[in-house]
Parts: structure tokens; C-alpha cells; sequence
């Protein structure tokens, strides 16, 4: 078997250590070669469907790539490992036994929070996680009986023979719409696996989705309080707030569903990570909230919603690839708060905070923003950094935004 595998990423390179010396078609490469494993790394110019039984692409390799359009047997880590189709193409001494009984989760935010919760709460029964979360699915172990896979819309659009076994869909709001090609495509991926699905596998999703067709057994939810009443979750046994108890009610909603257990004791006591709501408490008694990894306005607006009482002066901008940040400042309208605008889109966030009347200043930095605030900021007020853009306009990453905002915060 020829498989040719696109981009020479973490995902990929996993696929040709599982599965043995494959092609690797990269962009960086102009020069073929061979890599220290035996695989053949060569530029995109010298791929050949006619000698390629499969293509397999990074989960992020765009769609409008040359190879992509060129490829005529495309598929998924997904596909390739947990459908029949995709098995064919691996070797009878790699190929897995047992198929384990997989949970997808996606959806715009929280994929990661409530894939690792759902992982906490089922690793009693032998659950380990991966995907987009970190661990290819070719370094899974494939006797664990249960996979837990935060599900990428990238992921998504290249799967077309994989299905989950359950699928979790968190609220959708509008992302990565220049790689889809725009929301409605962006929307169709996140749905693609109700397609696949049959009569006993359940579906969790928004209730404003609930109109999708499917075989599986659907539980739409409106929010928090319709879905934990559906599953008979008590979410006043739960220790956490605003999107992260959405994410908790979720995940224990799967534990019920499967095992029919709702554990309080054990939901609270996973540890969430940095850098999503981290609560700081200064020298002087105030709260700043280390929300870098809110990198679209539903995020922000997640964040916004346990600080509804409070005065906040939050943190907005960066990079937002171009999304139509009206719909959060629809929400901002409705909340006692000033804006520091910093980053590439400064300038477009005072001229929507202008248009909704609502107190803004240009810092375009994350330290003056900072320093802006903590002339303000009372221990009755709130300091909330929630971008809803990306870093990368000005940081290596939303965790270097993070690290600085902590940094400046410990000096008060």
C-alpha cells in the first residue's frame, strides 16, 4: 500500500511510525529525502495520484491546497483507524482488534475542558482522550475501551467513513470560517457525523440544531439548566462556573448516559488548566481573570456571564481573522463594563464600542491596557483579559498573552 500523507505534522508523522515508512508531501521540502525512520519526505510538486492508494492530510492542511484538490483517495486519521474502509490501508500486524467505543466532542469552545472531564470521570472504566487534544490517534492504545477524542471541524471536513459512537456537540458560533469557506460550510462540518450515526447512538447537541436529520438518538439542549434537568443533574453539587459548568453538566450528562452515575465528588475534583478563567487575586485584594484562550467572541462571552453583577473592564483584540464581532458587543450592551482595545483590531473594536455606546480605550498593548486598568480597578470591579482574537498579531501563542498578564498582575 501507497499512503501518502500531507504536511509533515505530529499527526502524520505518528500515522508513519504505527503504520511503517511512508511519502510525506510538505511545503517546506524542496529537496526529496529521507528522514531518520526511512520515510520519503518530498515537495508537493512531485505527488502523483496515480501512485498513491490513500492521502492522508494533517487535521489542518486547507482544503484549497494543490494537493488536496489533487488527491483522489482522501481520508482521516479518523477514517483510517475507526472505520473499515480506512483499516484496509493498515498493516495486519498494526490494525487494531477491538475497536474501542469512541466519544467525540466538539463545537466551538470548551471541546478540551470537557473532553479532559469526561476522560476524569471515566478513567475508572479504562477511558484515555486524544485528537485535537494533543495525542494522535495512531499513539493511542488500541485495547482501551473507550476513546474520549476532542473532535476538530478540520478533522471533520476530511472525515467521511469514521462515526462516534456518542457525539457531543458544544454550542457552535461562527470560526475558522476562511479555511470552510464560510459559516454555513463551517456549520456542515460540525453536523457531518449525525450522518453517519445509527438507531442507539445518542446525540447531544444545541437545541438550535436539533432540526438536523439523523438515525442516532438526539438530546438537544437549550443551556445549562434545560440540559441538566433532562439528565436530573444538580447543579448546585457543582463546584464550577459560567461555561466551565456547562462543560461539567455535559460531561457527567455522558457519564449518566453510558454508565448511569453521576458523580459529584469525582467532577469536582478535576483541576481546569491555565490561561481559561484563571481567577488572580492581587496584593490588594482585586480580581484580574487570565482568560487568553478565548480566542472567538462566544468564548468572551462565556466569560462574561459569572461577573454579570460586577463592574469589569475587559480586555479585547488581537487577531480576529475578520469575524463579525457585532453579536458580542450586542451581549457587552447588556453588562456594566469599559473596554481596553489592544492589537491588530483596536481600531475596529472602538469603532463598534462608539456605535453601542459603551466606554473604550485604545491601549494596543497588553501592558498599557494593564496598567490603564489597575488606575480603575477596585476590589468590587472586575479585570477580565478575554481577547476574543488570537495572540499571534502580537505573541507566540495565547499562553505567552497569559504568562505577561500574570507577570504585570504580580508586580501589584
Amino acid at each position: 500500500m501507497n499512503i501518502s500523507l500531507f504536511g509533515y505534522g505530529k499527526t502524520t508523522r505518528a500515522i508513519a511510525e504505527r503504520v511503517g515508512p511512508c511519502t510525506f508531501y510538505d511545503d517546506h521540502v524542496t529537496v526529496p529525502h529521507k528522514d531518520e525512520y526511512g520515510n520519503l519526505l518530498a515537495p508537493p510538486s512531485l505527488f502523483d495520484p496515480d501512485q498513491s492508494d490513500v492521502e492522508i492530510p494533517s487535521p489542518g492542511f486547507p482544503p484549497n491546497h494543490p494537493l488536496i484538490q489533487k488527491a483522489r483517495n482522501l481520508i482521516s486519521e479518523y477514517d483510517l483507524f475507526l472505520s473499515n474502509h480506512g483499516k484496509k490501508f493498515l498493516n495486519t500486524q498494526h490494525s487494531t482488534l477491538n475497536t474501542p467505543y469512541t466519544i467525540w466532542i466538539s463545537g466551538t469552545n470548551g471541546k478540551t475542558t470537557t473532553t479532559q472531564m469526561v476522560t476524569h470521570l471515566l478513567a475508572e472504566r479504562g477511558a484515555v482522550s486524544g485528537g485535537n487534544i494533543g495525542t494522535p490517534l495512531a499513539n493511542l492504545d488500541p485495547e482501551a475501551p473507550i476513546w474520549v477524542l476532542e473532535t476538530s471541524s478540520f478533522t471533520l471536513h476530511y472525515t467521511n467513513y469514521a462515526k462516534p459512537d456518542l457525539y457531543l456537540l458544544l454550542p457552535v458560533t461562527p470560526d475558522h470560517l476562511g479555511w470552510h469557506g464560510g459559516e454555513e460550510a463551517y456549520l456542515a462540518d460540525k453536523l457531518k457525523p449525525l450522518h453517519q450515526m445509527r438507531e442507539g447512538e445518542a446525540v447531544i447537541l444545541p437545541k438550535t440544531l436539533g432540526e438536523t436529520p439523523t438515525d442516532g438518538f438526539k438530546i438537544p439542549y437549550a443551556d445549562i439548566e434545560d440540559i441538566a434537568a433532562y439528565l436530573s443533574i444538580d447543579t448546585s453539587k457543582i463546584k464550577f462556573e459560567g461555561a466551565f459548568l456547562l462543560d461539567a453538566v455535559l460531561a457527567l450528562g455522558i457519564s449518566k448516559i453510558l454508565f448511569d452515575t453521576i458523580d459529584y465528588e469525582s467532577i469536582n475534583s478535576f483541576e481546569l488548566e491555565p490561561h481559561r478563567q484563571e481567577k488572580i487575586v492581587d496584593s490588594r485584594g482585586r480580581i484580574w481573570i487570565n482568560d487568553t484562550k478565548a480566542t472567538n467572541i462566544d468564548a468572551t462571552i462565556q466569560a462574561l456571564i459569572p461577573w454579570k453583577e460586577r463592574s469589569i473592564h475587559l480586555i479585547l483584540g488581537g487577531d480576529d481573522k475578520g469575524v463579525d464581532l457585532s453579536p458580542l458587543f450586542e451581549q457587552l450592551k447588556m453588562y456594566d463594563v469599559r473596554i481596553y482595545a489592544i492589537g491588530k483590531n483596536s481600531e475596529k473594536i472602538a469603532a463598534l464600542a462608539q456605535h453601542y455606546a459603551i466606554p473604550c480605550e485604545i491601549d494596543e498593548t497588553l501592558d498599557k491596557a494593564v496598567e490603564a486598568i489597575d488606575k480603575r480597578h477596585t476590589d468590587e470591579s472586575i479585570a477580565l483579559l478575554s481577547p476574543a482574537a488570537a495572540s499571534l498579531d502580537q505573541f507566540k501563542s495565547y499562553a505567552e498573552r497569559g504568562d505577561l498578564f500574570k507577570q504585570i498582575i504580580s508586580s501589584f
